[in-house]
């Protein structure tokens, strides 16, 4: 239900199948239970008895009252690993709390390092423009899930995993906590600028704006060249990243103002031509108007159950022996009820027919 945008069938209507629902679902089935019915509890126990893995999403403790939580499934099933997905994680005094992902960035300190410098123009503390901290945790969740079936692998028991969204967001703080805890002192905003490497930021040209990121020495002397300006790489106070990051506030509005001098597109050509990092800033048309992106085949259409193919964007994975297979696009609430419960569970439609009745599916 979170659109518009939703997609749109064959006759040009919207459908129920908004943007994030899509991004979300890509090749899965869906079936429809009423975890409330005992009937359908029976259900997702015996589904959950032939299953490698359950992920869930509900609240704490939620599952359990339905008979559904780890230490009843395990009983039916010893080898499975169930992974739950919580806010907060399944212990603490913030366990029971709900929350969303905009909530984590700002408590994980996500928001507190992004944005632009403290008393500059449009200072207010950013989140990312993604759900950044629902699409972490669910990767930080698939390493944790792979790493309990090689367990399983090799052990042949089954592990509940604990995932927490603000976990998983101050754990991504990586070297900005280290830096921190290192120097006693707290990362600030500081709009593209990296807090560790010089030159790493945007830089206005005399036509649009670029990328620059210099990791090295050797790429910085490139980059001073490329503008014009090799007497910065020779200036002791720029002559190592630790001398550059000491004194941005000198080095910086030098490269500025040389960077006036061409467009971004003149910059770009001739930084690549030097092997320095840089890039431009795309619009999300532009993304996949890349002939990079194109050539990777990062822009798909699948086929829908609404009788239409539907956008998506491509996994990232590439794989030699075992490429990824997509299949179809999200699927129509409930549209595979039927169909899992006759393969999978083996019931005939008279049973299928009478749950129906009775509301447990």
């Amino acid at each position: 239900a979170w659109g518009p945008p939703f997609l749109k069938d064959g006759q040009d209507c919207e459908t129920t199948d908004s943007s994030y629902f899509l991004a979300a679902n890509r090749g899965k089935k869906s079936i429809t239970v009423d975890l409330a019915n005992p009937d359908g509890q029976a259900l997702i126990r015996k589904l959950a008895a032939q299953a490698d893995v359950v992920v869930e999403n509900y609240k704490v403790g939620t599952l359990a009252r339905y008979g559904l939580d780890y230490e009843s499934l395990k009983t039916v099933n010893p080898r499975l690993v169930y992974c739950s997905i919580t806010g907060f994680g399944q212990d603490g005094p913030y366990a029971a709390l709900p929350g969303y992902d905009f909530v984590f960035q700002g408590m994980g300190g996500l928001m507190s390092i992004t944005g632009q410098p403290e008393n500059s123009p449009g200072d207010e503390p950013m989140k990312v423009g993604i759900a950044i901290s629902d699409l972490l945790t669910g990767m930080y969740a698939t390493t944790a899930i792979l790493a309990a079936l090689e367990h399983r692998n090799v052990s042949g028991q089954g592990q509940y995993i604990d995932m927490s969204l603000l976990d998983c967001v101050v754990s991504i703080s990586s070297y900005q906590a280290i830096n921190h805890f290192l120097s006693g002192k707290i990362p600030s905003r500081m709009g593209n600028a990296h807090s560790n490497m010089v030159p790493y930021q945007v830089f206005r040209c005399k036509e649009g704006n670029v990328i620059v990121a210099v990791g090295n020495d050797s790429q910085f002397r490139a980059f001073c060249r490329v503008i014009g300006r090799e007497d910065l790489a020779t200036d002791e106070r720029y002559a190592t990243p630790g001398q550059r990051n000491r004194n941005r506030d000198a080095l910086i509005p030098e490269i500025a103002q040389a960077m006036l001098a061409r467009t971004m597109q003149e910059w770009v050509e001739r930084m690549e031509a030097a092997n320095v990092p840089c890039g431009p800033i795309y619009n999300m048309k532009q993304v996949f108007e890349d002939p990079q992106v194109r050539h990777r085949g990062m822009r798909l259409t699948l086929p829908h159950g609404a009788g239409v193919e539907a956008p998506a964007v491509a996994s990232p994975i590439r794989m030699s022996e075992t490429p990824i297979q997509y299949g179809r696009s999200a699927p129509l609430l409930g549209e595979h009820t039927d169909r899992v419960l006759s393969e999978l569970l083996e019931l005939p439609p008279e049973r299928i027919a009478e749950l129906r009745a009775a509301g447990a599916i």
